[in-house]
């Protein structure tokens, strides 16, 4: 049995320079799943929102949805750090309700460090965090949470003035004391400079090849979720068609009356059939 992963994990594998594999999960199932792969980092990500829920973007999402799947998650034990993204609204308001709230992900629902979006006005609530001995994952670019000031999903730091506050953000939040910072959707070169000047862990999704890891939605990677494909994603296996070819299958059978066969029935012994049918199991009518 490996050892429980943590955040001292993540940052020795940026000493040693071997790369950080983490990826989303939202429930017990796929929490195995992922675990027993190796991955070292399980992210329960506000991303449930669109890909479980159907919500449009991830601010619907609210703390009991995101404790309902933390919990589910650490319900399979991972070896692999659990991480609960913090929701919208759940941080922004005072210090103290962001604690209340990553103490939350810890207590109630399992996991081992919490994650939120932002980094000079959010200062602050991350140090309150740290304080209570929680560890935070920082994520800067593309934040999902702004949606609306971005405008939509876009790449983040395409000019000179955009690069240098998101390498701003970066030490800012390297000075705060974050375990690791996760870069969204900005220039590969951006991505690559942040990771040289920071000492501690980047998680890149959609940040190109140069971060200490990268992070993709299960439901992205595996073919689960068919609205969209973002572009920085690689489908790493069709098994949304896999998918759908059971389901098919089944209700084929089903409607022909091939499913289920005798192999997948109970039989019963003499008596009881004497009982049910008065020794002619063939015919219930009479």
């Amino acid at each position: 049995m490996e050892l429980k992963k943590t955040v001292e994990t993540l940052k020795d594998y940026k000493r040693k320079g071997e790369k950080i594999a983490m990826i989303t999960a939202y429930d017990y199932s796929t929490a195995k799943l992922a675990d027993s792969c190796g991955v070292d980092s399980i992210l329960v990500g506000d991303s449930l929102g669109m890909v479980c829920l159907g919500y449009k973007d991830t601010l619907s999402v609210t703390m009991e949805d995101m404790i309902h799947h933390v919990k589910a998650v650490s319900r399979a034990k991972p070896d692999a750090l659990v991480v609960a993204d913090m929701p919208f609204m759940s941080y922004h308001i005072t210090a103290e309700e962001a604690v209340r709230n990553a103490g939350r992900f810890i207590q109630e629902a399992g996991a081992d460090a919490v994650k939120l979006e932002g980094a000079s006005n959010v200062k602050k609530q991350i140090k309150s965090i740290l304080k209570a001995q929680i560890p935070v994952i920082g994520h800067i670019g593309l934040t999902p949470q702004s949606v609306n000031i971005f405008g939509g999903f876009k790449v983040q730091g395409k000019d000179l003035k955009a690069a240098q506050k998101i390498i701003d953000d970066a030490k800012i939040l390297e000075d705060c004391g974050v375990s690791s910072i996760v870069l969204e959707c900005i220039p590969e070169e951006l991505a690559k400079k942040i990771t040289q000047e920071v000492s501690v862990p980047t998680i890149g999704i959609g940040a190109g090849r140069y971060c200490d890891g990268q992070v993709l939605v299960f439901h992205d990677m595996l073919g689960l979720f068919s609205e969209f494909r973002p572009k920085f994603v690689k489908l790493f296996a069709d098994a949304g068609n896999i998918m759908k070819q059971g389901i098919s299958a089944y209700v084929n059978e089903v409607k022909n009356g091939l499913f289920p066969s005798a192999e997948h029935t109970f039989g019963a012994n003499a008596e009881l059939i004497e009982g049910l049918y008065g020794g002619n199991k063939n015919d219930s009518s009479e």
